[in-house]
């Protein structure tokens, strides 16, 4: 039997849960479905699928045997799919997800090229700092910032970004100078964004250790910029991702201090689920970022 319909129906019976509705989806029949499982398990020899009369489940093996297999299909099946959209235009709807504050200021110029480039196009694009899960809300493209917990995703990076303490130079100076250890955050009014940290607590690296120091914020919000415009206003100090400085510490309204206990870059890349394939309009906006944009904010 054919390796790629063996583990196709081993897939399908895991996600269907049951030989029956894997067959149904498959368009065979369920002793069918029921061979081609048993023949995978017999060319592999262990048993992935635990059978009772009510239900099936997998098997340590076969836990670990689903992730690679999905992977497998997943790459023919782009593989396949790649080599027709060479022949396509991107067309239809796209649906994209980005953070708020970096969707504003570089996504959506980014989508409004991509649509003049295909007018044929319709685009939605949704800005939020909550965590979208791609899947299950039907979204084509994500723009993330960090590094990825689910392996799940693939990833294409554009860019890098620091993560900053920033403060202005008129407050800085009123104060004496810049902080020159995190130890030294006490004598300073702190501004915290909890979109990008917790309230009572500062992370900081020293090499590849982390460590947290206390703190005891004058201004809370869960706003990046209003973190941002308090911060450039003399209001403090403030931690910040580099795009969102970036403009604004190159003219001199905010000024970076601790840079030496900072972490390492966040990569910023766009994601999308392992098990779709990259199509024509995905990869066409992708392949538009590398060209068009410049998302590397780690010199400023």
């Amino acid at each position: 039997m054919d390796r790629f319909d063996t583990i196709s129906a081993f897939i399908a019976v895991v996600d269907h849960k049951g030989f029956a509705p894997a067959a149904r989806t498959l368009g065979i029949s369920a002793p069918m479905a029921t061979r081609l499982v048993a023949a995978l398990e017999e060319r592999l020899g262990v048993r992935l699928l635990q059978r009772t009369t009510r239900s099936v489940g997998l098997t340590d093996a076969g836990a670990r045997f689903l992730e690679r297999a999905r992977r497998i299909v997943a790459d023919l099946e782009e593989a396949e799919r790649l080599a027709e959209n060479e022949r396509s235009e991107p067309r239809g709807r796209l649906s994209v997800s980005a953070p708020l504050m970096f969707g504003r200021m570089h996504v959506g110029p980014l989508i409004s090229r991509y649509m003049t480039e295909h007018p044929q196009l319709s685009v939605e694009l949704s800005l939020s700092d909550r965590f979208v899960d791609l899947v299950e809300e039907g979204v084509d493209l994500a723009l993330r910032i960090g590094h990825l917990s689910d392996s799940a995703l693939v990833a294409r990076k554009l860019g890098a970004a620091r993560r900053v303490v920033v403060g202005s130079p008129a407050y800085l100076e009123a104060g004496g100078g810049a902080p020159i250890t995190p130890a030294d955050l006490d004598r300073y009014r702190l501004i915290s964004c909890t979109a990008l940290t917790p309230v009572a607590r500062w992370r900081f690296w020293s090499g590849s250790q982390a460590f947290d120091v206390e703190t005891r914020p004058a201004y809370v919000t869960n706003s990046a910029e209003a973190a941002i415009c308090h911060a450039e206003r003399d209001g403090g100090l403030t931690i910040a991702v580099g795009y969102q400085v970036a403009d604004l510490v190159r003219a001199g309204r905010l000024q970076v201090a601790l840079a030496d206990y900072e972490p390492e870059p966040l990569p910023i890349q766009f994601v999308y689920p392992s098990a779709r394939l990259l199509s024509a309009k995905v990869r066409a906006l992708i392949d538009l970022a590398g060209r068009a944009c410049d998302w590397s904010f780690v010199d400023f």
